[in-house]
């Protein structure tokens, strides 16, 4: 038996300057953002006279969720008074459609894009991911016009094609370059076998992009429900989503300003995102070092 090599040279330092920096840069970063999270759940967890007292950074002395059962079923978002919960269910009515429809057809076109190897297909790659990240307020006026002219006006069906239209270049870039990074000898071998172009892609491509799905869900469900200017103009008055109630509900002041149902109504319509990221993850990581930014 070998004799176990020991490492040479004087010990390493436990923390250096250069670390001790690093710490602290990440502990000011995550009080920069956690400061305004905290005052947001005290707050919506302190009755009004509290409140009053100015003292934002102190623990409730009587804890009550009151302001959270307002929030949901009874704050005021104008003159309707039905809490957020409206908000919240046409949200999801909104969100499952659109996160579905732009997954499945931009996880198709990218299917398709992945075997093109014409001249000029880089060109085509870098306008789809400018076009990504131009401001949705350019393409406003021109949208409402050709949905007017189309007879859609503001509708459920409308809004939901809108973030489909929206979503497709990113969620087409995405899976394109995942199976571009894929052994094409997976591609010939389903050939030889008989499989055709849509059963390569539902029964070997797509449960390969699991990783790739969640990053697309995540990205689609944070976008979409996050959204607040297309819901505005598109989805339509009884339609309207969460972001939209609860700028209402905001906004909407009758005597005193409910500080506390202010925030609670603020945490609920964050609350979904949070979990989805938060259960997902991992999965996040995963997708993204799979080959989310190959190509």
């Amino acid at each position: 038996m070998t004799a176990a090599v020991t490492p040479r040279g004087r010990k390493p330092a436990r923390i250096t300057p250069a670390r001790w920096g690093i710490y602290a840069f990440l502990l000011i970063t995550a009080l920069f953002f956690l400061l305004p999270l905290y005052v947001m759940i005290v707050t919506s967890l302190k009755p009004m006279a509290e409140i009053r007292l100015g003292n934002i950074v102190a623990l409730p002395d009587v804890w009550t969720v009151e302001a959270w059962a307002k929030a949901w079923s009874s704050a005021c978002t104008g003159l309707n008074c039905n809490g957020i919960s409206v908000g919240f269910f046409n949200s999801v009515k909104i969100l499952i459609p659109s996160v579905f429809v732009s997954i499945l057809v931009g996880s198709l076109t990218g299917y398709a894009l992945s075997f093109w190897r014409a001249r000029g297909t880089n060109i085509l790659f870098t306008a789809m991911m400018i076009v990504a990240f131009i401001p949705y307020q350019i393409f406003l006026y021109p949208l409402v016009r050709v949905f007017s002219f189309l007879g859609l006006g503001q509708s459920l069906l409308t809004i939901i094609i809108v973030h489909t239209i929206f979503g497709l270049p990113t969620m087409t870039l995405l899976f394109r370059n995942y199976f571009s990074a894929l052994p094409p000898e997976l591609y010939k071998a389903a050939r030889v076998d008989g499989a055709g172009f849509y059963q390569i892609y539902g029964r070997i491509m797509m449960p390969m992009a699991v990783p790739m799905i969640v990053v697309a869900v995540i990205l689609q469900v944070t976008g979409i429900w996050n959204d607040f200017i297309l819901g505005l103009v598109f989805a339509g008055r009884e339609n309207l989503p969460m972001t939209v109630q609860l700028n209402n509900i905001v906004n909407s002041t009758q005597g005193e300003r409910a500080y506390n149902v202010d925030m609670a109504a603020t945490m609920l319509t964050a609350l979904l995102p949070l979990v989805v990221y938060f259960a997902s993850g991992r999965w996040f990581v995963r997708g993204i070092a799979a080959g989310a930014v190959k190509g």
